[in-house]
């Protein structure tokens, strides 16, 4: 047996050897979307009905899955956030400091999307009309927000997936936890372990996010067709264009002047949770991947723990704010209504303080429709809007996950408790690490 280190390696394979190199995440998704583009042209073009058809059931499985997940991962993420509080010095303070921030920037973004409505008037031109709208199965009003949040059992909601009424049941059962104090520790250490089984297995649906986006994107391609997106071209331009004035105007200004952090670094901290939501259309679905980059950003791993799933299901710039304001503003012109200064004030006041109605959830018709009723505007403008509604729900959701992950840095900057080394240094996708083993990336190189 030879002593040399090296020769005892001979003749096996070496770390150094050719190795097949491994897709990014990021470049499965965008991969993703260009293969789902061109088989959903293929499959309305050549009128190809299998392909419709698989594109279609695709799309939902990985819909499903992520849904599937949602109610338990609210209520668990909720209560454990809520209780980790107690870890937190100055925790009433950090959870006011965070409501305020999530009012502010909403308030922001709504304003933004009714200075674009108001200049671009995305009804005119169009060719709609009153008739080629329809009235939602389901419409919110205040009185249903209001009495809905209260459950009538704690079954219904996770059956009937009422997020609003899953929150307030974590809610209240995470401050009774805080209140008994000791006598509830067992409760707690059973919550964080199912949270973490839950949050490992929606890991494996996240990396089934690539081949989601071949479904999602591609059935929206062989559906609808570029003449559907042609009659909405302005009203889609002006979402479009709001949540990226907000995301990537809006939010780095504050970034540089209220949290005095480099804008960039959060982008590239931020962008796997940002991408993933613009995929999934779902910022409960994505808050595994927000709460992972949030943390890494340096956010202190208990306020992360809190704010994080608090604004899954509560701050939607995109879906709450630029959307509604936009999207009223189109209905009143298609319905020939003249809206005043005070109609404007109302938006924004329900863009802001209804949001939690939103739920995180695919979509934003129960938003939509809570808007119009307080306006006095015909529900029947829900009908001309659901068509286009997934092509705008990308955007609309990478503006709220973006913002969910914005929050928590700009408040932990300005209560000094950031880790500027970790914000400084956070680039890597979690997606992509989750998939290494503590083994693998604790293994010192061998020299060759």
């Amino acid at each position: 047996m030879s002593a040399n280190p090296a020769s005892a390696t001979a003749g096996k394979p070496s770390g150094s050897g050719f190795r097949i190199p491994k897709v990014p995440f990021w470049a499965q998704i965008v991969a993703g979307l260009v293969l789902g583009v061109l088989l959903g042209w293929l499959a309305r073009s050549q009128d190809i009905n299998w392909l419709y058809t698989t594109l279609d059931k695709v799309g939902h499985i990985f819909v499903q899955l992520l849904k599937l997940a949602v109610a338990p991962l609210v209520f668990f993420a909720i209560l454990v956030s809520i209780t980790n509080l107690r870890k937190v010095n100055n925790a009433a303070r950090l959870a006011g400091r965070t409501v305020l921030w999530f009012m502010i920037t909403s308030l922001i973004a709504v304003a933004i999307g009714l200075a674009i409505g108001l200049i671009t008037n995305p009804g005119s031109g169009t060719g709609l009309t009153p008739k080629d709208g329809q009235a939602p199965e389901q419409a919110g009003s205040w009185l249903d927000f209001l009495t809905g949040i209260i459950p009538e059992n704690v079954i219904t909601p996770f059956t009937e997936l009422n997020v609003l009424q899953i929150v307030f049941m974590a809610a209240v059962a995470g401050i009774a936890a805080l209140q008994l104090g000791e006598k509830a520790q067992p409760i707690l250490n059973l919550s964080e372990a199912i949270l973490e089984l839950l949050q490992k297995a929606l890991w494996w649906v996240i990396r089934l996010a690539p081949i989601g986006t071949i479904g999602l994107i591609g059935y929206a391609i062989a559906d609808y067709g570029w003449d559907l997106i042609g009659k909405y071209a302005t009203f889609t331009a002006d979402v479009y264009i709001g949540c990226a004035l907000v995301m990537f105007g809006v939010y780095p200004l504050l970034l540089a002047t209220v949290a005095k952090v480099s804008p960039l670094q959060f982008f590239k901290g931020a962008w796997p949770a940002i991408q993933l939501g613009f995929v999934s259309r779902s910022s409960v679905g994505t808050m595994p991947v927000t709460q992972q980059v949030t943390e890494r950003l340096g956010v202190p791993k208990e306020y992360a723990s809190f704010s994080v799933p608090f604004g899954a299901t509560t701050k939607m710039d995109g879906c709450a704010a630029i959307y509604p304001a936009l999207a009223a503003i189109f209905i009143a012109q298609i319905f020939d209504v003249q809206l005043g200064v005070g109609d404007y004030i109302l938006i924004a006041f329900v863009s802001v303080i209804g949001s939690a109605a939103t739920a995180g959830l695919t979509g934003a018709t129960v938003m939509l429709t809570l808007t119009l009723s307080t306006l006095g505007l015909p529900l029947e403008g829900v009908g001309l809007l659901m068509a286009i509604d997934p092509i705008l729900d990308m955007m609309r959701t990478a503006t709220n996950v973006a913002g969910q992950a914005l929050v928590p840095v700009i408040v932990a900057a300005r209560e000094k408790i950031l880790d500027h080394d970790a914000y400084n240094s956070a680039s890597s996708s979690p997606v992509d690490d989750a998939e290494v083993p503590e083994s693998e990336s604790e293994r010192v190189p061998v020299p060759a």
